[in-house]
């Protein structure tokens, strides 16, 4: 099956978000399972200063005014993933951000930027190219490809079958009409959204198959709550849409072989967590005790994350006598408050303002808690970190952190499932309410003990999700699938089903 994956980022070509770890871990899952898969995605500089082997393999002719358009191909720099850079100088090779500028401004081209980024990743689609190549399935990745279900659906004859996938609704993509460059439209409500377009409704619309990053954000975002105004579309297409849950590197993400980490470990021996605990304290001036509850919050820090319901609940955390480790960046005043905060108790607060990798995983492998809550979360991937690391994370019942998460209550510690602790209203009494029950089972080490090791024989891993999506291709393509791929979606297909019926 050859199979045409867009984005506007992948890791590590370049990287501002989730988006571009999914769209280096799917596409290699893909490929480990047999599927001749390609990425294309911009041409950033950083991207092309990456790229092995590269090489021009189309000079594309003048389109949406853009004259000096090239494909560039080649392979990721760490393996053999192929991709397609689509080139433009005046609207790529520039310095700066991918989407905004260095003051935070999103670039005022955007809508051009991308429209012609799925306008030439459909010409390759449908043999424009001349590459000696054509996909059977286009996936699409969030707004910035959302053109290209659109553009394909529009296109008479023959061509491939195409895949939409939003990984967080909030991101519409949403632009004044004279911003957008002509389109084949069959009616003004194709990407109308409150007197702007959205290239988010054309992907929603137009894809031939629909997706989410986790069972749960599929069944909330169908409601005006977390639709984000675009519920009703999704409505329209319930019996082609679905939620196949996200996964993680466990490769990158493996505290047997980190090598960020003061002492590797693994769930049959865990003395090297202790020494992590330490190190982290040292690292961070905290007062260095390896029986201090250390808790973790590594996330944005903005009112989506509760980063200022985590304000709220600092004082009982203080009072507990529990340290707190907090590494992100976002709302200036958030920030501000947090670093007071750490002023005023700097042997039991650290703030980390920014993001930095290393210390990503020393948290994760350091702390005995990690707080991973959200008023909503289409997938979360910090609380996955935690689990693997055996790190008890603390979350809100939403999206993929309710289907990731079970929480610890006397029938899943009695039946051995439990894997953290879950409240549900977005509110600091309910998250210190979990927290509450959290530190109390820190302090049994015996059930603490048997819920580390739950949470880390735990698989979160991508293989997975790549049957899941392959199972899908197969359905849309009307071909057979193997026995294991086709439950693994049919699976998700219940489940998404059966929700829809409980709603």
């Amino acid at each position: 099956m050859r199979i045409l994956f867009a984005t506007s980022e992948a890791y590590p070509l370049a990287k501002t978000g989730g988006l571009a770890d999914v769209s280096r871990a799917l596409p290699a899952a893909l490929q480990r399972l047999g599927a001749d898969i390609r990425l294309i995605m911009p041409a950033y500089p950083r991207a092309v200063g990456q790229l092995r082997e590269p090489r021009v393999v189309a000079k594309l002719e003048p389109v949406m005014g853009v004259s000096d358009g090239i494909v560039l191909a080649g392979l990721f720099p760490d393996c053999d993933l192929p991709v397609y850079l689509v080139s433009s100088a005046s609207l790529f090779g520039r310095a700066g951000g991918l989407y905004q500028d260095d003051n935070g401004q999103d670039w005022p081209d955007n809508a051009h930027r991308f429209a012609f980024l799925s306008q030439v990743a459909s010409d390759i689609a449908l043999g424009h190219c001349d590459l000696g190549w054509q996909p059977d399935v286009v996936h699409a990745n969030d707004w910035h490809t959302g053109l290209l279900p659109l553009f394909l659906a529009h296109e008479l004859g023959c061509r491939p079958k195409s895949v939409f996938t939003t990984h967080n609704m909030a991101f519409q993509g949403a632009f004044a009409p004279h911003e957008v460059p002509p389109l084949p439209l069959q009616s003004g409500d194709d990407l109308e959204f409150y007197g702007r377009l959205s290239y988010l409704k054309a992907g929603l619309a137009y894809g031939d198959r629909v997706t989410t990053v986790s069972p749960t954000y599929a069944q909330e975002i169908l409601t005006p709550e977390f639709g984000c105004g675009l519920d009703g579309v999704l409505r329209a297409r319930q019996e082609v849409f679905s939620g196949i849950l996200n996964g993680i590197d466990e490769d990158i993400w493996n505290p047997v072989t980190d090598p960020f980490l003061a002492a590797n470990y693994r769930a049959s021996d865990m003395l090297g967590k202790r020494a992590c605990k330490v190190a982290l304290q040292h690292e961070l001036n905290l007062d260095a005790d390896p029986e201090t509850p250390l808790l973790g919050f590594v996330s944005r820090l903005t009112e989506q994350k509760m980063a200022d319901t985590l304000i709220e609940a600092l004082p009982f955390i203080v009072g507990q006598n529990a340290q707190l480790v907090i590494v992100g960046e976002g709302d200036r005043s958030i920030e501000a408050k947090l670093k007071d905060a750490q002023t005023a108790y700097p042997a039991k607060i650290s703030v980390t303002i920014g993001y930095d990798e290393a210390l990503a995983h020393k948290l994760q492998a350091g702390a005995d808690i990690l707080l991973a809550p959200a008023r909503f979360e289409p997938c979360g991937l910090t609380q996955l970190y935690a689990l693997r690391y055996g790190t008890l994370p603390v979350v809100r019942r939403t999206g993929g952190l309710a289907d990731t998460v079970v929480d610890a209550n006397n029938q899943s510690i009695l039946d051995r499932s439990a894997s953290g602790f879950v409240f549900d209203d977005p509110s600091a009494d309910s998250m210190v309410s979990a927290l509450t029950r959290a530190l109390a089972l820190y302090h049994d080490p015996l059930h603490w003990r048997r819920l580390q090791l739950q949470a880390m024989t735990r698989s979160f891993g991508w293989d997975r999700s790549a049957r899941a999506y392959m199972a899908l291709y197969q359905e849309l393509l009307g071909l057979p699938q193997q026995d294991d791929v086709k439950r693994e979606h049919q699976g998700g297909r219940t489940e998404n089903a059966a929700r829809r019926a409980a709603g």
